[in-house]
Formats: C-alpha cells, structure tokens, sequence
C-alpha cells in the first residue's frame, strides 16, 4: 500500500490507440473489464485532506487455474485515494477464456455491504488451486486511526462469490501505533488442493504511523507466512520467515512453488542501508517442508532503480520500482524475476530487467535488459512463463514522450523470449499512447505497483490499467487481451 515502505466498453477501449508492431504476434483489442464503481455511495474512508477519484480503478492482478485455463479471476483497487489505499477492492472472474467477465466487490472494507470493518483497502492478490478454490487477500486499513490487516478470502464458484474474511493478522490496538501490514500476496499450491500460502512484511517503527514509513524511516522490517491446508477456512498464526533486524526491511514477497520438488520461494526487495540505489536488492529464501522451516537469505541482485519521473517537468510518476516481479517455469522449475533498473542508462532513467536461474536460485544468469532501448524509462514489468519455456513481460514506457508538457504519452508493451530470457524479440504494442497525467495522483501519478500477465495455453494475457486521457470522470479502466507470440 505505501510508496516506500520503508464507462461503456466501446467508449472507453476507443480512448486507446492500439497498434500491432509485427505479423508475428497476434493479439485481440484489449478489452474493458472494469466500469462504473460499485462503491460511488460510499463516504467512508475520508480524512484531512484526503482526495479520492471516483471511478478510478488501478493495481490490477490476474490468477488461473492450473488445471482449467478458461478460468481467470483477477481484481483491483476501486476509487484511489491519494494518500494510501482505495475505497475497496473489487473481482472480476471469466468462465470462458477472458471472453466475457463478471465484477464482485470483495468483502474487504465497510464500502462493501457486510465486508471487513475497515475503511480503506490495497494491494489485490489473487490465486487459483488445482481444486478450483480461487484466493484473494488484501491489506485493510483505517485512514484516522492506526488499524490495520491482512484479509483473505475464497471463492469456491471461480470468483463470482467470495467468503467471509478470515484475519491472518491485524493491528487493531489503538494505543500502538508501531505495526504496519503491507503488499502482501498470497500463492495457492498449484498441486496440493486446498493449500495455499500467504506472505507480506510487517513495518515496525518506533513512534510514527504507515504515512510516514519510508526506506530510511522503518525501524525494521520482517518478512511475515501463513498457511492454509483446508481452502482458507483457517490459517496457521503469522510467523516471522526473514528477520530483516534493525534498519532493514523487506517488501513486494511473493511467493512461487516447484511443482517437481514442492520447494517453496518468497522473493522479495531486501531494503538495506546506505539507502538509495545500491540499498535495494533481490533476495529470496526457499522452504522445502511446506513452510515449516526456511533458508537464510540470498541475495540475487542489486535492484539499481532512480525512480521514474517526466524528465520534461520532473513530475513523480508511482511505478513498481522497488517491487520486483517473479514466475517459475511448470515443467522444470526454472525461476524467472523482472525488476526496474538503471544500470544501461548510468543511473539516468529505469529499464526493465530480467535474470533467471535454471538450479533452484543457487546461480543466476547476469541481468538483461528486456525492454527496446528508447532513451526514455521503461517501468512496471511483469513476467509470465508457457508451459513450452517461452518467456513473455509487459511493461509501460515513456518513448512517444518529445517536448510535450502538459501530456505525459504512455505506452504498454509485450516483449517475449525462447531462449529462456537470454534474448528478447519483436514487441507487441497493446496500448497508448495514453495520458499518464489522467491518473489518479498517489505520491506520482499512479496506475500500480504492478499489474497482471499470466501464460494461457499458448497466449499470454496481460490485465493491465491504462488511463481515459483527460476524463476526470473515470480517470482509469481495467483491460484485458490475448496475446500469441
């Protein structure tokens, strides 16, 4: 949820210019998943000087099924805040391949008819098991008070109903202001039916609230796991797998599963001092009981991120850039993580990185650049992996920006590899240039820490916001398309 934790469909699709750059590829015009907010009567979460954009829809994160790949739930946050989190996050589920969908409000805050008692909620997370059970959690929170959780709840019909919450932990002492829960993500076993595993870090300060917590600010850090072997109906206590100590912490863990040897991986950023851009770095630790015991730390790469902004004005743009993105391979376990990086600009602008490793992390191909050199930033990789090896990342890019000032042109890409990410060929150009100062402003104008990409069969499908340049009104949508290397 913090920066550094340390309405038809033909209408809105018509406000992106879509483009196919090569016969190679084949790709449908993304579609509309979001529309009008569920949640446009609902006045909570509001406090001094709050700011909220209605209709404003923005952290898309997309889960299939590993045993039926016409099953896809996804979600978002729904109506931004500007200083932290949304009204609430809502669903979206398609039974049919990403052909048609249907939108639920999750039950993670009070805007949602008998949800969490929370104001405010971010960081969807979603999952699919070999049992059909879909997974989402959320970070809930009150905007007035220091209250704060990480919620999970199922979906037992492919997203169209979810259960009540369940609490896997929560910091609802109003007298303690030291405890914040942040980007959590949760994994379903993608071979043992009703597993799935839950991770996030936990912010400890000394005096200070979540707004305040910074990379040089969070006294520490930890990464947190629970469990659940029953779909979700109970989880194992929350428990400390990477005790960052003072001054350090971890953020963006996720979780990812060998499907050969059932060794678990949390990847995440291991924020260390000096802070800046040598203090951020890829690490993981690895599991193979189930969670009961982990591994030490080790530590993959420096992430050489300077942020992302308009070099014509200097305006913030929010992106993913101390959140990496991993993915492992089905069939042989291979692991795959995507992160933004300075190194080929000399520390001027962000590119998106790739590094991958075909022994269970314990050695690591040197970093590739993945995007096409364009002079201009390059932010918000995802990466998502076939089942015949083939590698495919999407991510935003600033390269139609010239002089312009008062619009900030912004693009979305798919770039795919065969050679297990060694190299990258043809881009697939699915949207823009959109105005990325239509965005709700968030600490930079913001359209997520990440957004969604998952393999189907032999396509990839990117669920990914994009902005309705210049309309105020409904700032941002959810899309989705198919894309066939």
């Amino acid at each position: 949820m913090n920066r550094r934790s340390v309405r038809t469909i033909t209408t809105v699709a018509a406000a992106l210019t879509l483009a196919t750059s090569s016969a190679a590829s084949a790709a449908s015009a993304p579609k509309a998943v979001s529309g009008p907010s569920p949640f446009a009567a609902c006045t909570a979460g509001a406090g001094p000087g709050a700011v909220n954009y209605p209709n404003a829809e923005v952290e898309p994160q997309l889960a299939i099924n590993p045993t039926s790949s016409a099953i896809l739930v996804g979600g978002w946050q729904q109506d931004r805040w500007n200083d932290g989190g949304a009204k609430g996050l809502v669903a979206a589920s398609s039974a049919n391949g990403g052909s048609s969908w249907q939108t639920t409000p999750l039950p993670f805050t009070v805007c949602t008819p008998g949800g969490a008692n929370y104001t405010r909620a971010s960081d969807p997370w979603f999952s699919i098991g070999p049992d059909g059970t879909a997974y989402a959690v959320s970070i809930s929170f009150d905007e007035t008070d220091f209250r704060n959780a990480v919620l999970a709840a199922t979906s037992a019909d492919g997203g169209r109903t979810w259960s009540t919450p369940k609490t896997l932990i929560s910091e609802d002492d109003p007298a303690s202001n030291q405890f914040f829960d942040d980007k959590e993500s949760v994994t379903a076993d993608p071979v043992q039916p009703g597993t799935a595993y839950a991770v996030w870090d936990r912010l400890v300060e000394p005096t200070s609230n979540h707004r305040a917590s910074t990379r040089t600010a969070a006294f520490t850090g930890p990464a947190m796991f629970a469990k659940t072997t029953d779909g979700g109906r109970t989880w194992s206590a929350a428990q400390v797998i990477v005790d960052t100590g003072q001054h350090r912490q971890t953020i963006g863990n996720e979780v990812v599963v060998d499907r050969q040897s059932g060794t678990l991986y949390d990847f995440f950023d291991l924020i260390t001092p000096p802070f800046g851009v040598t203090g951020e770095n890829l690490a993981f630790v690895s599991s193979t009981d189930g969670g009961a015991t982990w591994s030490a730390p080790h530590v993959v790469e420096q992430i050489r991120t300077v942020g992302v902004s308009d070099p014509n004005t200097g305006q913030l743009l929010r992106t993913g850039d101390i959140i990496p993105q991993v993915t492992i391979e089905p069939g042989t376990g291979r692991l795959y993580a995507v992160w933004q990086d300075s190194r080929w600009s000399g520390g001027s602008y962000d590119e998106v990185a790739l590094s991958t490793s075909a022994d269970g992390g314990a050695t690591w191909t040197e970093p590739v650049r993945v995007n096409r050199p364009t002079g201009h930033a390059a932010f918000n990789p995802s990466v998502a992996v076939r089942d015949d090896g083939t590698v495919g990342v999407t991510y935003d890019d600033l390269r139609n920006l010239t002089t312009q000032t008062s619009t900030l042109p912004t693009d979305y890409w798919l770039t795919t590899s065969a050679d297990h990410g060694a190299t990258f060929g043809t881009e697939q150009h699915l949207a823009g240039p959109f105005d990325m100062l239509t965005a709700p402003y968030a600490e930079g104008f913001f359209l997520g820490d990440y957004q969604g990409l998952v393999a189907s069969g032999n396509a990839f499908r990117p669920f990914f916001a994009a902005t309705n340049s210049g309309n105020t009104a409904n700032r941002t949508d959810i899309f989705t398309t198919a894309v066939t290397p």
